[in-house]
């Protein structure tokens, strides 16, 4: 029966997992508490192919106890409670473990459910997810559980793995490699820190490489084109994907038109065109903002245009919108000045609203010498000083200009009408 080479060459114990030294390594806190037999709920988070389920198949394997193992894009809470049954039984004697895979598809309700389960000390949860935990993973499972992150691996890394799936290949086929200079090095580097992918394109190599008199010879240009397939792979499935947002903002905030566009090509080539999109509006908002802000509706309508159009063509409007985000002026205010006061609001500050301020219906026909609300509209230039803060924050000023050329021509017209009385 044919067996996939990267199950073959999977690790068994601890010392053979490459990379992840920080939780892993001698005194590493994931290494310590499978060696201490005790283990909790943990949620494993980071790129595929960096040892997730792996891991988990150790765990199971030194505990001595059952490893049921789902996947949530397919899984239902059926499937879990199927799995509570077999725990009485001597099918799981030691207790089960159940390794659910991509945990973040798993609905808030699936969560909740699964929650139960968790509480009752039946099953010890090992949830897995390629994306950030504590945006996708419900809170009572986050505060009942032990986050690890599994970051994607160094070239280095990668090498010994790749060196030792030749040599499984070489003895399963009764061949001898020869790689040409290069060719390790270029599959350990070209896998985007993904293991997997990079013994994917050794057995690729075996496949399709030329083979005489009992030898294999893999070319550098064969090589290339099975670890770039394995590559762009890679990046659709949206590894280090919050690095790359990141990454993104900071660019256009930086006003580097060519690295917004390198990174929102990172994004549009793992087809996540729906980050591209809320991060660009995010971006008009909150880093060009009042310095330009006609920028807000165009980027939108960039988006909008995206949507419709889909992939390939929605990068044209979205690379449109990258480089204006990138050269426009730039203005942080009204970002400051909303988490001005959103702070005070949460440390308990504003009190009663002033009465010329709330609905004029509030006060019965027995209140005298109520202070009356001024309608600016009235008034000249339709401006009437009154205040408009509770007592406690009357004084306080949350927005100030920025130093761009529209928000000065409006401080300049405001200080002519407001110092004029």
């Amino acid at each position: 029966m044919y067996r996939p080479l990267a199950d073959e060459i999977r690790p068994t114990t601890l010392d053979e997992v490459v990379g992840q030294s920080h939780i892993l390594g001698k005194n590493g806190l994931l290494r310590r508490i499978i060696e201490s037999g005790n283990i909790p709920n943990l949620i494993f988070y980071g790129p595929s192919g960096t040892g997730k389920t792996t891991v988990a198949n150790i765990i199971a394997t030194s505990t001595n106890r059952k490893l049921y193992k789902l996947n949530a894009t397919t899984a239902t809470i059926s499937d879990i409670r199927a799995i509570i049954e077999e725990l009485d039984t001597f099918i799981a004697m030691n207790g089960a473990l159940l390794y659910l895979d991509e945990i973040q598809y798993f609905n808030k309700k699936q969560q909740q459910s699964l929650l139960e389960f968790i509480e009752n000390g039946k099953i010890t949860l090992i949830a897995s997810t390629t994306e950030n935990p504590y945006f996708y993973v419900f809170n009572a499972i986050l505060s009942r559980s032990t986050v690890f992150e599994f970051k994607p691996l160094k070239p280095a890394d990668i090498i010994p793995a790749v060196r030792r799936a030749i040599s499984i290949m070489e003895r399963r086929l009764n061949l001898t490699a020869e790689p040409d200079n290069g060719v390790i090095e270029h599959i350990a580097t070209a896998c985007g820190g993904d293991v997997r992918k990079a013994i994917n394109a050794v057995e690729l190599l075996f496949a399709v490489s030329e083979k005489s008199e009992g030898k294999i010879r893999f070319t550098l240009e064969d090589a290339k084109a099975a670890s770039q397939k394995s590559a762009m792979r890679y990046d659709r499935e949206g590894d280090e994907h919050y690095d790359i947002l990141s990454a993104f903002q900071k660019s256009i905030r930086g006003s580097d038109p060519d690295a917004a566009l390198h990174y929102l090509a990172r994004l549009l080539e793992a087809g996540d065109i729906i980050s591209a999109c809320r991060r660009l509006l995010v971006i008009a908002a909150e880093d060009v903002g009042l310095a330009y802000p006609q920028c807000i509706p165009i980027v939108k309508a960039c988006v909008d245009s995206a949507l419709q159009l889909g992939l390939p063509e929605a990068c044209l409007p979205l690379a449109d919108a990258a480089i204006l985000l990138s050269t426009s002026p730039k203005s942080n205010s009204g970002t400051t000045a909303i988490h001005a006061a959103l702070a005070d609001v949460r440390a308990g500050k504003g009190g009663e609203i002033p009465r010329h301020l709330k609905n004029v219906h509030a006060d019965g026909a027995d209140v005298k010498s109520v202070e009356k609300y001024k309608y600016a509209h009235n008034y000249p230039n339709h401006y009437v000083r009154q205040q408009y803060l509770p007592d406690d924050l009357k004084n306080v000023r949350y927005y100030e200009y920025g130093d761009n050329k529209t928000e000065q021509a409006a401080k300049a017209y405001w200080d002519a009408i407001k110092g004029s009385g």
